[in-house]
């Protein structure tokens, strides 16, 4: 109780101490003195003040004598529109100048420019060739010209797919006889062809293709697209685009597809194939290795001997009839030398990329009709129909053979190297 009581009068005596401090210190501070400004500022607010110094609120002012602002600046909506308008002026003048140039410049400057040599502006020439009703184009993938309309004739040859041909009939039994542009003529199904041609048309495209493996397939799409077409070795198309590593071709009908760059050759929409020595020849023939074989085929769907060799020497460069009779007339022929002692030919005179024509084994020596043809392949080797004629086949032989009796004439195409 009593520490309570000397808290409470502690307290007090500091109150009384404090109070008596504060009135000191208040007695020295100076008294404080309002500033008269001699040139008071003049705002121009204070001009709404009429003469008793009261504010005239609510007053209807003038924009433009008091501020200087039109009736269109002085509004946020009308600024607004401006601005939309300025923006569609820029637009519209944008879209303008795209127009010109890629439209209307392409159109306009070459009439300025036509009958000079600036080659910005020569339109290129375009020469159609198959303008003729007649003409077809095939549209499978290999397609037997028989001699006969019907399939159980003699097949003459095969047509490719995308190759031009002349029908020179009405259809007969679902066949029309035609031409080739070699002039070979026979028959083929209707349903083969169209009528379209604008995908053989060289001055139409950019490039031409030649297929040199053994098949190759036509996708809907660049990358990841199904197959629409499988074509084999010495298909001929043309392609409009070409990216890395694949080609747009254009098909027959209309339709366009893709192709890989790879197994194919790429030329000038009016080249040929540049000629090769014969090692690329007899490479190019091995892939006919183990080929079933068919009568004048020249596909890997079934070939014979001299379709194979029509067919491999058109992509290396030399123009090769299809049939056996007329290959015997091309190229240079070969005459063989026999042993002095033995009287049997020497082989090492039949070189690679050599095409022999040989009489039939049942037929007496001196007859004159070929029977079948081969190609050396090596010394000592020859790609040829297995004894039993379903295949083709390498073969080895060697001086005294019964095959060395067989030959009728030897003729050399490609140049040896």
């Amino acid at each position: 109780m009593k520490k309570r009581e000397s808290t409470e009068r502690l307290g007090a005596r500091l109150f009384e101490r404090g109070k008596a401090k504060k009135q000191i210190i208040g007695d020295n501070i100076a008294e404080k003195k309002v500033r008269h400004l001699e040139n008071p500022v003049k705002l121009p607010f204070l001009n709404d003040m009429d003469a008793t110094g009261d504010e005239e609120y609510g007053r209807t002012e003038d924009m433009k004598d008091e501020w200087g602002l039109t009736r269109n600046e002085a509004t946020l909506r009308q600024k607004r529109r401006r601005s939309l308008l300025r923006l569609g002026v820029a637009s519209g003048v944008f879209i303008l100048i795209l127009l010109g140039i890629f439209y209307i410049l392409p159109r306009v400057l070459p009439s300025f420019f036509e009958g000079t040599s600036i080659q910005l502006f020569v339109q290129p020439e375009v020469n159609l060739e198959y303008t003729d009703p007649a003409y077809r184009v095939i549209t499978e993938s290999s397609v037997g010209v028989m001699q006969l309309p019907s399939e159980a004739s003699e097949r003459i040859t095969e047509v490719l797919y995308n190759e031009p041909v002349t029908v020179t009939s009405d259809a007969v039994d679902g066949f029309v006889k035609i031409k080739t542009t070699d002039g070979i003529e026979g028959y083929i199904p209707v349903s083969s062809f169209t009528a379209s041609t604008d995908s053989v048309e060289p001055d139409l495209h950019e490039y031409k293709l030649v297929v040199s493996d053994p098949s190759k397939n036509i996708m809907t799409h660049a990358s990841n697209g199904t197959v629409m077409k499988r074509v084999v070795m010495n298909t001929v198309l043309f392609a409009d685009v070409k990216r890395e590593g694949v080609y747009q071709v254009y098909l027959p009908g209309g339709e366009s597809g893709w192709i890989s760059s790879s197994g194919v050759i790429e030329l000038g929409t009016r080249e040929n194939t540049q000629e090769v020595s014969c090692r690329y020849f007899v490479s190019s023939l091995l892939t006919f290795v183990n080929t079933e074989y068919k009568e004048n085929g020249l596909s890997m769907y079934g070939s014979s001997v001299n379709g194979a060799v029509y067919v491999c020497s058109e992509i290396n460069g030399i123009t090769m009839p299809r049939t056996m009779q007329e290959q015997s007339q091309l190229g240079d022929e070969v005459v063989l030398d026999h042993d002095a002692v033995t009287g049997d030919v020497i082989i090492e005179g039949i070189l690679p990329g050599d095409i022999l024509f040989l009489r039939s084994p049942t037929s007496e020596e001196g007859d004159t009709h070929i029977y079948e043809a081969a190609v050396c392949t090596d010394t000592g080797t020859l790609l040829m129909l297995s004894s039993a004629r379903t295949t083709i086949r390498l073969r080895t032989f060697k001086a005294g053979d019964s095959i060395c009796n067989r030959i009728i004439m030897i003729r050399r195409i490609f140049k040896t190297e």
